[in-house]
């Protein structure tokens, strides 16, 4: 089946990855399973730093505030780390922290890190002095680097971690006196000063393209959190299916894809969501210096700020969650900022409204709205959808690459038939080898290559996928099964509605019923009785809000940008 005016998608899949093509993919086995994999991908991310701040070096890579650093200069600071960190002992397999907001030396950490073969631990920023130290012990790390707000949370941790022989400060005014401590300003210098330091040769190091790369922790909705163990061909794989996804959109509109041209205009992107989460490093970081594209950073997310940015370094793309989206389309100053260079607004992590579709493609001529579905499991996206299918599917999270397979799994095991809901399974050489050091857990979750998602969905006769709800977050009323997102979308639909969550309120005798928390939009206003009036015009009556709360604020996120459903379930204590 195809649309209107491009191929259809196998037609697509089978042209791009014949024998000899860029997108030529192969089989081989990963951890005893038979997996189709990129045969043209990079060998490992080593590889993939090493070209591109060669192929790249004038260019402009990182921006922050007055930070400005070319590719040239981002790799005298990562490659200058690199040999610190093998000074430090570290070598191959070894474990190194980091702790810290967006900032131009994170990825040169990052970097540094895996073109040791050593392994790359970024921890949550946002987590407490307890839970840092946590993923320090849980990890094993010999090394960590924080900046200053981090090591004031950390710095009577730090004796609870014996693995740790050094740690790193950046950006702290004051010298701080401690044994292990060192500023690693003392090592490479400030951002603008990185042009200067000596070129140094790589150190020589053989990494296989499933050799361990990173530790992300997961966002730990039940229990500790756990440390999905990456590879580099987890990375590697998601760069060449980013390159694969853009062609076939070109393929699918009908339209013939450029040529690449090392000479066409660089692509900015303003990163919004945090560098420790896969989405931002594996998607934005890696796929931006894979394509040599330039990282516009900040703070933290404030929608003036942000299209001021958008305006000053015409950004292209930019994104992470629906209420990015939705912040910048609904701000009263939108007028007042040259948005124009906009083209991607793309999102995942949390379920969005169809409504929203159409508001991209209605505000910003060049915008093309887009949606993926991933996790930290499946080292960020997995599939993906945008533009034209995207405005005629808008409730889906998309199709994934050839060399990734999904299926839907009924409660007995068995593979569900399409358009029926079941848990969601992936597989793929996206798929991380593992939970660090959490065997059960590990076999529990990874089956014969799969990941078992967690994720209530369902395919369609074409694969594209529809995610349902979070198995665990999915509401069972009297017996009657409740989708939170579909309630969700139906509050989007309203007018005044700018953010809404659907959780369960316990019940004597049903077991517990929907209520809703509701942030409306500036200047907007919508009673309690209107919004469960709107949504009984669309769902059945056991769907509607037995209660709406309203909040002045937008709903509280984890640092992956999910909605702490947790902490809205105490509003109906």
């Amino acid at each position: 089946m195809s649309d209107e005016k491009g191929m259809s998608i196998p037609a697509i899949n089978a042209m791009l990855t014949a024998p000899g093509q860029r997108f030529e993919i192969e089989e081989v086995t990963i951890r005893g399973a038979r997996i189709k994999t990129w045969k043209n991908a990079p060998a490992n991310m080593r590889d993939v730093f090493l070209n591109s701040i060669a192929q790249f070096a004038q260019r402009e890579f990182l921006v922050l505030d007055d930070d400005r650093v070319t590719y040239d200069a981002f790799g005298k600071a990562a490659i200058a780390f690199a040999h610190q960190l093998a000074k430090d002992g570290v070598k191959k397999g070894d474990r190194v922290a980091f702790v810290m907001r967006n900032l131009p030396e994170w990825p040169v950490v990052f970097f540094a890190t895996l073109s040791l073969g050593a392994i790359a631990t970024p921890l949550n920023a946002w987590w407490t002095g307890p839970e840092l130290e946590y993923g320090l012990q849980d990890s094993g790390a010999r090394v960590v680097v924080v900046d200053a707000e981090r090591f004031e949370r950390l710095k009577e941790h730090f004796h609870n971690c014996p693995d740790l022989k050094r740690i790193y400060v950046t950006r702290d005014d004051e010298e701080i006196a401690h044994p292990a401590v060192q500023a690693l300003e003392g090592v490479i210098g400030k951002p603008n000063d990185w042009k200067n330091l000596p070129k140094q040769e790589p150190i020589a190091v053989d990494i296989a393209p499933d050799d361990s790369a990173t530790i992300f922790y997961t966002s730990g909705t039940t229990g500790k959190p756990k440390g999905a163990l990456g590879t580099h061909r987890n990375i590697t794989t998601n760069l060449l299916g980013a390159a694969f996804s853009g062609v076939r959109g070109f393929l699918r509109r009908g339209e013939t894809p450029p040529a690449p041209d090392p000479n066409a205009p660089q692509r900015v992107a303003l990163l919004v969501v945090p560098l420790f989460h896969v989405t931002g490093c594996h998607s934005t970081l890696c796929g931006n210096i894979f394509a040599g594209g330039k990282i516009v950073l900040m703070r933290k997310w404030e929608a003036e700020e942000g299209m001021s940015l958008i305006q000053r370094e015409k950004v292209n793309s930019t994104g992470g969650v629906p209420t990015i989206a939705w912040q910048i389309i609904e701000h009263p100053n939108r007028d007042k900022y040259d948005l124009s260079s906009l083209e991607v607004i793309g999102y995942g992590g949390a379920p969005s409204a169809p409504e929203l579709v159409r508001k991209i493609s209605d505000t910003f001529p060049k915008g093309q709205p887009g949606n993926a579905w991933g996790m930290t499991e499946t080292s960020a996206a997995f599939c993906g959808i945008a533009a034209d299918d995207y405005r005629k599917r808008p409730d889906s999270c998309g199709i994934c690459a050839p060399t990734g397979e999904m299926k839907i799994v009924g409660a007995n095991g068995e593979t569900l038939p399409p358009n029926q809901v079941g848990e969601l399974w992936a597989k793929g050489p996206q798929v991380v080898a593992g939970y660090w050091n959490k065997p059960e857990a590990t076999k529990e979750t990874f089956v014969d290559g799969w990941v078992k998602t967690g994720d209530l969905a369902r395919l369609d006769e074409e694969g594209y996928c529809y995610i349902i709800d979070r198995a665990k977050d999915m509401l069972i009323r009297g017996g009657e099964n409740i989708y939170c997102v579909e309630v969700e979308n139906a509050l989007y639909e309203h007018p005044a509605v700018m953010d809404a969550a659907i959780v369960g309120i316990p019940h004597r005798t049903l077991g517990e019923e929907p209520g809703a928390v509701v942030h409306l939009k500036p200047g907007a206003q919508a009673s309690e009785a209107e919004l469960r009036a709107w949504v009984a015009e669309r769902l059945a009556a056991f769907k509607v809000p037995v209660k709406v709360v309203f909040s002045g604020e937008m709903l509280p996120r984890n640092a992956n940008q999910k909605i702490l459903k947790t902490e809205l379930r105490k509003l109906f204590a």
